[in-house]
């Protein structure tokens, strides 16, 4: 049964409005994609044509799927006539104009986030404690980037209390527009670190790329990182902007919240934490202290959207670490079970050092060992080679037990290792994978960790070998 337009996210008529097109007929949609695979029955389906693909290819099975319409700007072959359509003059334009039309219309707060690392972390972690609250529109998975922002504002539910957007960026320039677009009420920078080197002169530059994300505010609150060195740089940026409430966040005696101590518990974390003069305990639920600390910065966020911020941290307990960032899985073995710290989507040096530390204090089994099954780090320019040899310092310092590494980069860190922490060294993750399988045995725990394109997710299912027992999640303690 179709919906009443009161429930609909999309009417024919608003899309024509906000877009400038014309649809061949009337429709509803309760959600919006770009995708055919993953699209919901009901979802208005933007034809996007990218780079390597165009997505009007797949209008047909879209529609097949349930699309209750498509945006087009051609009309393909073979459609019926009748065929629901929405057709502008340019796909990816049109889901811009979708995404201001949602901004204008909502009343919701928004929180717009950026960063060095831990962007999608903190996103995820201010979802969940902000969606007991109030109703929560946040960006799926990373959808970051110049088709991932429109795309999450334009599935914003008009009666959303809080909007949640990562914005993400490896070039100068490109979170200037998409500031413009989601427009935040206030915008959250996790910190500034040596990622994306590649593309930038120094870590200055990178904090002011990272200081577009002010350029589409009018007034509101930033909350920014008061132990990185690049603090007064951003809080300049900031009242620049016209931006007067600039809360930090930190250990240090200045921030507005306060890290007081951290330890771990269980598969988490405890945190003694001031925040805007009040103390807090509260438990957390994944390890490292750079989930303390981004945690932080959400409960500033929670304060500066008008939310319980006593009862969003709280709720921090039962977070749980996204997949590929941290979450946890015991994997049986004959004799036992190893444990493995699923760090495989990203990395970079400041995430490479988090994750050493979390493996430094995790506890093994009798016998165990502590093994960081490690790929290239991607985006770091001329030094690169260099960047991963240093890695040798913290891992050795840690006391981790063997490292396996993949990868052209990786090979640097190989050789400046000692040799009795030498694991192996392969040039693709398939070609490591069966090593590290046959090295690990019971009582061990293992950190799988590397940029993307080095494909350590290949690594951490074949660990995996689908006899993981259920995961010890981040809530889990």
């Amino acid at each position: 049964m179709m919906a009443t337009p009161a429930s609909a996210l999309w009417t024919s008529v608003e899309a024509d409005a906000a877009t400038g097109g014309y649809s061949t007929g009337a429709w509803q949609a309760q959600g919006v994609s770009i995708d055919s695979r993953t699209l919901h029955p009901g979802d208005l389906f933007i034809a996007i044509k990218g780079p390597k693909y165009d997505a009007h290819e797949f209008v047909a099975r879209a529609l097949e799927g349930g699309a209750a319409a498509a945006m087009v700007s051609r009309i393909p072959q073979g459609l019926p006539r009748d065929t629901p359509l929405l057709i502008v003059n340019d796909t990816m334009k049109g889901l811009n104009h979708l995404a201001r039309a949602a901004r204008a219309r909502t009343s919701a707060h928004v929180i717009a986030i950026t960063g060095s690392v831990g962007k999608t972390s903190t996103k995820e972690a201010l979802k969940a404690v902000l969606a007991p609250q109030g109703v929560t529109a946040a960006s799926e998975g990373s959808y970051n980037n110049l088709w991932g922002v429109p795309l999450s504002l334009a599935r914003m539910p008009r009666g959303a209390d809080f909007g949640v957007l990562e914005i993400g960026m490896n070039h100068p320039g490109e979170i200037t527009p998409l500031s413009k677009l989601a427009r935040p009420d206030t915008a959250l920078i996790t910190t500034i670190q040596g990622v994306h080197t590649a593309y930038f002169g120094s870590l200055s530059e990178i904090a002011t790329a990272k200081a577009e994300i002010f350029r589409g505010m009018d007034g509101g609150t930033a909350i920014l990182n008061r132990d990185n060195a690049h603090f007064d740089a951003l809080a300049g940026a900031a009242k620049s902007e016209g931006i007067e409430r600039i809360i930090g966040f930190g250990a240090g005696d200045a921030c507005e919240a306060r890290l007081m101590n951290y330890r771990l518990e269980g598969n988490g974390s405890r945190v003694e934490a001031e925040i805007f003069g009040r103390g807090l305990s509260y438990g957390l639920g994944a390890p490292g202290r750079h989930w303390a600390m981004n945690s932080l910065a959400v409960l500033c966020a929670v304060e500066a959207a008008g939310g319980d911020v006593e009862a969003a941290a709280k709720a921090l307990k039962a977070l749980k670490a996204p997949k590929g960032r941290g979450d946890q899985h015991r994997v049986l073995l004959s004799g036992g079970a190893f444990t493995l710290l699923d760090e495989s989507y990203n990395a970079s040096p400041a995430s490479m050092a988090a994750a050493f530390e979390v493996l430094s204090t995790a506890e093994t089994d009798a016998g165990g060992r502590r093994i960081a099954v490690l790929g290239d780090m991607l985006e770091l320019g001329p030094d690169s080679a260099k960047i991963h040899a240093a890695l040798a310092d913290d891992l050795i310092e840690l006391g981790i037990d063997l490292v396996c590494t993949v990868g052209k980069d990786m090979v640097h860190l190989h050789d400046a290792l000692p040799r009795k922490m030498r694991g192996g060294h392969a040039g693709k993750a398939e070609e490591l994978a069966p090593l590290v399988r046959n090295l690990v045995r019971p009582g061990d725990v293992v950190t799988v960790k590397g940029s993307r394109a080095s494909r350590m997710s290949f690594i951490a299912d074949a660990l995996l070998g689908g006899q993981s027992t259920p995961k010890i999640a981040a809530n889990d303690n």
